[in-house]
C-alpha cells in the first residue's frame, strides 16, 4: 500500500512530497496537467521560505537562478528594512514560479517521490486503515493518508464536504506577461506617475522587452471562467494609463480577484488539506506560495512519524492547531493592504498614517516580520521568549545550524555537554558546541526548526523529548 498520496502538484504539493520521503514514506504525487503551468503566479521567496530551502540544502539552486531584491513595505508603502532582522537571509529572492515549480519538483524526484502528471482525482473514501482515492478515468488507488494541495478551487476539500467560509471576490485585477515595445523609461515614468493614485497598477521589467503587467479589470467580462484578451488588457492599459505601451506578443494572461476564505478545518480522518486548499486571500504581499510551503514544511515531518508509528498523541493534530491561526492572520493582512491600495479618500488617508506610523523601527519590524513569516510563534505554552520560534540560522564549530538539519530530524544544540538524548537518537541529533550564539544553555529544536525546549535541566528536557518525539526506544 501506499503510505501518503498527494493530490496536487504545486509548491505545497512538491515540498510536502520530498518532506515524507527524507522519511523514506511511500508518496504519490498526482497532478491533473500534463504540463507545468508556464504561469508566473509569484514572482518571489520570503526570508521564512528561503530559510525553509536552506534547512534542505536546497538554497543554492534557488539563489543561482534568482535576484536578491530588498525586503520592506506594506500595501506599496516602501520603507527601508529595519536593522538587524533575526534571519540570516533579509531578502526578497524574486524568482518567477515555474522556476520555482520546476526546482522542487526535481528535488522530490530525486529524492524518491513518485510524480504522476495527467491523473486527476475524482472520488475519495476513507476508513480506520486508510484511504481510497478514484482516478478520473475509473483507476482505484488505495493508501494509508490523502493529502489535497490542489488549489482553492480543491476537489479532495469538496468531496469531504469541509466549509470553505469567508468573502467572495469584489475586486478584480488582470495580469499578464507581454512585450512592451515603448522605451522602459517611457513605462517607468507612466508607472511611476499612474501609482500616485493606483495602487493596483504596475508593470515589472522580466527582461528582452518582457514585462509582468497589473490593471484593473473593471468593465472585463464578469465570468472570471472567461480567460481575458489582449484587446481587454490593451483598452485597460489605455483607460488607466493613457497608452498600452506599445504591448504585444502576450505569452499568458489571467485576473485574479480578493476573494479570501478558510477551511473550517484541515483534517477529516486520513485526509489533510495544505495550501490554498486550505486557505485562499488576495496576493497582496506576496504570501501564498509562501504559506502553502511552509504549511508541508509543518505538516511533513508530522505526518512521517504518524506512518511510522512513533507519534506521540495529538502530534498530528497539532498540524491545525499551529498553521490554521497563521493562515487567518494572513488572510487578515492581505484584507488590510487590499484596503490600504484602494483610491478613495479615506483608506488613502489610512494609508497616510500607516506611512507615518512605520516610520517608527518597531512597527516597521513588526509589520516586516509578519510578511515575511519570520515572526510566527506557536504556543507552547509557558516558557522563554524563545519557546514556539523558529531558531535562525547560526554559526557552529563546524559549519553553520542549518546545514546540520538537511536530513529533517530532531536536534539538541548544547551548549553545555551535559545534556543526552539517549532513546530519541535515531530521531533527534545532538550537537555539542559552547560557541554557539544562543539566548539559552541548550535548545531542542523540531525537524521544523521551532524551539520547544530551552534550558540546562536533563529531567525537564526528558519530559520534553516524548511530547514531540514519542517514547524513546531502547
Amino acid at each position: 500500500m501506499i503510505d501518503v498520496i498527494i493530490a496536487g502538484g504545486g509548491p505545497t504539493g512538491f515540498v510536502l512530497a520530498a518532506e515524507l520521503r527524507l522519511h523514506d514514506v511511500r508518496v504519490l504525487l498526482l497532478e491533473k496537467d500534463v504540463e507545468p503551468t508556464k504561469v508566473v503566479r509569484s514572482m518571489g521567496l520570503h526570508a521564512r521560505s528561503i530559510e525553509v530551502l536552506d534547512q534542505r540544502g536546497l538554497l543554492e539552486r534557488f539563489l543561482a537562478l534568482g535576484r536578491r531584491s530588498p525586503v520592506g513595505g506594506f500595501a506599496g508603502i516602501r520603507k527601508p528594512a529595519p536593522e538587524r532582522l533575526d534571519t540570516a537571509h533579509p531578502y526578497i529572492l524574486a524568482i518567477p514560479q515555474p522556476v520555482t515549480d520546476r526546482l522542487l519538483a526535481e528535488h522530490a524526484a530525486e529524492a524518491g517521490a513518485d510524480i504522476r502528471r495527467g491523473h486527476e482525482l475524482s472520488g475519495l473514501s476513507q476508513d480506520d486503515q486508510g484511504v481510497t482515492v478514484e482516478l478520473a478515468d475509473g483507476t482505484q488507488l488505495r493508501s494509508r493518508y490523502l493529502v489535497g494541495c490542489d488549489g482553492g478551487r480543491s476537489t479532495v476539500r469538496k468531496l469531504l464536504g469541509i466549509e470553505f467560509p469567508g468573502e467572495p471576490s469584489r475586486v478584480e485585477t488582470l495580469i499578464g506577461e507581454v512585450e512592451l515595445t515603448a522605451p522602459p523609461e517611457t513605462v517607468n515614468a507612466v508607472v511611476a506617475e499612474v501609482r500616485k493614485t493606483q495602487f493596483r497598477f504596475g508593470a515589472v521589467p522580466l527582461g528582452d522587452g518582457l514585462y509582468r503587467v497589473v490593471v484593473p479589470a473593471a468593465g472585463v467580462a464578469e465570468d472570471r471562467a472567461v480567460a481575458p484578451t489582449p484587446d481587454e488588457l490593451r483598452r485597460q492599459l489605455r483607460d488607466i494609463a493613457g497608452t498600452d505601451f506599445g504591448m504585444c506578443s502576450p505569452r499568458w494572461l489571467s485576473r485574479f480577484g480578493d476573494a479570501t476564505r478558510l477551511a473550517e478545518r484541515y483534517r477529516s480522518g486520513r485526509v489533510l488539506l495544505a495550501g490554498d486548499a486550505a486557505h485562499i486571500h488576495p496576493p497582496t504581499g506576496g504570501q501564498g506560495l509562501n504559506l502553502g510551503i511552509q504549511d508541508a514544511f509543518n505538516l511533513g515531518w508530522k505526518l512521517a512519524a504518524a506512518v511510522a508509528g512513533w507519534a506521540p498523541e495529538g502530534l498530528l493534530d497539532s498540524y491545525e492547531t499551529e498553521r490554521r491561526p497563521v493562515a487567518a492572520a494572513v488572510l487578515d493582512n492581505t484584507r488590510a493592504q487590499m484596503e490600504l491600495i484602494a483610491a478613495e479618500p479615506g483608506p488613502q488617508a489610512v494609508r497616510r498614517l500607516l506611512s507615518e506610523l512605520m516610520d517608527f523601527e518597531d512597527v516597521n519590524r513588526y509589520l516586516v516580520e509578519k510578511i515575511t513569516a519570520i515572526g510566527i510563534r506557536y504556543d507552547f505554552g509557558a516558557g522563554p521568549e524563545l519557546l514556539g520560534r523558529r531558531l535562525r540560522d547560526i554559526a557552529l564549530r563546524r559549519g553553520r545550524l542549518y546545514e546540520q538539519m538537511h536530513a529533517g530530524r530532531g536536534l539538541l544544540l548544547d551548549r553545555t555537554g551535559l545534556l543526552s538524548v539517549a532513546g530519541w537518537a535515531d530521531r533527534v541529533d545532538h550537537i555539542v558546541d559552547d560557541a554557539a550564539e544562543l539566548d539559552a544553555p541548550a535548545v531542542l529544536l523540531r525537524p521544523d526548526g521551532h524551539v520547544v525546549w530551552a534550558g540546562a535541566d536533563q529531567r525537564e528536557l526528558l519530559g520534553r523529548l516524548p511530547a514531540w518525539f514519542g517514547a524513546p526506544t531502547g
